[in-house]
């Protein structure tokens, strides 16, 4: 019940003092509203540049990597998010959505938030050991975006293409924040191999690094939360809520059964495809939206319909932990 009631308090004072800043900021007028995305996006290299790959490498250079199944998670996680884009792209055409809501649907099915809420959940209930597996499994996160997400939304904009395979390639291997996430899984997984004894302290250096890292995360993403869209959209919010929580995750969980992660350390790598699998919309399916000018209002309600279920997800997460 405590880990629970911590990362859930967590999430929900995050996301408040996000909202609460961008509402003082608009009271200020449109000089001090207008800096919000410029505050947001520092924020965000604050936690996914420095406090992320830090936990990331002292989590993962104690990490069990013994078994080699577990090289099976980063094509789990890569499938996962495919397969909500894909169920996003099906709810889409059957609601007879147009082009641009369907762009924005697939971006909701597939983008999910692994590295920051997923991260956190995974820390609070499976340890160090789990957090650092969330690294596996997201190693292809970065690059399943960019190189078919990002094209995909662009697409459904109307938009030609004007990028090839190899300039998509050269984007994604230069982009600061896969090379953060990529480079500090490389790091740690040496340090992992080479035998070197972790120093003691790096115990309490994640203990204070990942709920900073994530709470500052969630203090951007409230800095861009917005209400007003949520009636219009509600159901392709839920039907979203169905893809992240269920058809997703149930897949996801599936596989890794087949695969024989049950049968590794105690099941940990099971339980971190649960979770890893269960998380809402990334705020990056936001971006894609309003890059591509696809419906930005479907996004942020997807985004928010989501995010808010947690509330619920999260304790059914840590009822179904205690049974695998």
């Amino acid at each position: 019940m405590q880990k629970l009631l911590f990362s859930l308090g967590l999430i929900v004072a995050g996301l408040i003092a996000g909202y609460l800043w961008q509402r003082w900021a608009v009271a200020r007028g449109p000089s001090v509203e207008k800096a919000i995305p410029r505050v947001r996006k520092r924020l965000q290299k604050i936690g996914l540049l420095f406090f992320m790959p830090v936990s990331f490498v002292a989590a993962v250079w104690v990490a069990p990597f013994d078994n080699i199944r577990i090289l099976f998670l980063p094509l789990i996680g890569a499938g996962a998010l495919l397969l909500g884009g894909v169920c996003g792209l099906g709810a889409a055409v059957l609601m007879r959505a147009d082009n641009r809501r369907k762009g924005t649907l697939f971006c909701c099915g597939s983008f999910t938030n692994i590295g920051s809420i997923g991260a956190l959940v995974c820390f609070v209930f499976l340890g160090e050991p789990g957090f650092a597996l969330v690294a596996m499994y997201k190693l292809f996160e970065e690059m399943t975006y960019y190189s078919i997400g990002f094209p995909i939304a662009r697409y459904f904009s109307g938009a030609a293409s004007e990028s090839t395979a190899g300039q998509r390639i050269r984007t994604v291997a230069t982009d600061p924040f896969f090379l953060a996430a990529t480079g500090a899984f490389v790091c740690g997984f040496v340090l992992n191999r080479s035998g070197i004894p972790r120093p003691a302290v790096f115990e309490t250096v994640n203990a204070f690094f990942v709920p900073a890292g994530t709470f500052i995360l969630l203090v951007s993403i409230g800095l861009g939360m917005r209400f007003s869209s949520v009636a219009g959209n509600l159901t392709e919010g839920l039907v979203t809520s169905l893809i992240k929580f269920i058809l997703v995750p149930s897949s996801a969980v599936y596989a890794a059964y087949l695969l024989g992660l049950q049968d590794i350390d105690g099941g940990l790598p099971l339980k971190v495809v649960l979770i890893a699998a269960s998380m809402p919309v990334a705020f990056t399916a936001l971006v894609a939206a309003s890059i591509y000018e696809l419906d930005l209002d479907l996004a942020n309600t997807c985004w928010l319909v989501t995010t808010a279920s947690l509330m619920a997800v999260i304790p059914w997460l840590s009822f179904l932990l205690t049974r695998i």
